[in-house]
């Protein structure tokens, strides 16, 4: 059963606050079942695109819930963009133009990316944004966006 707690509700209110404490405390982590993977379908590694790009994103073992909906083997989506480390694990994924959320439990997106090489990476958030124990997170992979 799927389902919004009121503390869910509270921590998602809460949740830019929680994603830039430096001396926030670890929260507890979702387990993810073995062999779960999440992987971008396309663009392609070393692809050259046109922007706005398509970036398509596959889950394999787990199924996509929005965020704050808690449901057994299940997250969301988020594409970290020319991120050089990976946040901290135990902690809401922040949101910036770096790490865009997708609470929606959406399986695509459309981006404006400048012109010039970029990498992108997806991570798969529960439903408080906090990686999954182990993290699910795909390769990373690297685009070239040319100019018009």
């Amino acid at each position: 059963m799927r389902t919004i707690t009121p503390i869910s509700s509270l921590l998602l209110m809460l949740l830019p606050a929680l994603s830039t404490a430096q001396d926030a405390a670890p929260l507890p982590r979702t387990p993810a079942p073995d062999g779960a993977m999440v992987y971008i379908v396309s663009p392609a590694d070393g692809e050259r695109v046109a922007s706005p790009v398509t970036i398509r994103f596959g889950l394999r073992g787990m199924g996509v819930a929005p965020a704050g909906v808690q449901a057994p083997n299940t997250g969301h989506h988020h594409l970290l963009i020319d991120v050089q480390t990976v946040p901290p694990e135990s902690l809401p994924l922040p949101a910036d133009e770096h790490v865009r959320h997708f609470g929606l439990g959406q399986t695509e997106a459309e981006l404006t990316l400048a012109p010039g090489q970029h990498t992108l990476q997806l991570v798969l958030g529960d439903a408080l944004h906090i990686q999954h124990q182990p993290p699910v997170r795909s390769q990373i992979i690297t685009i070239t966006v040319v100019a018009p």
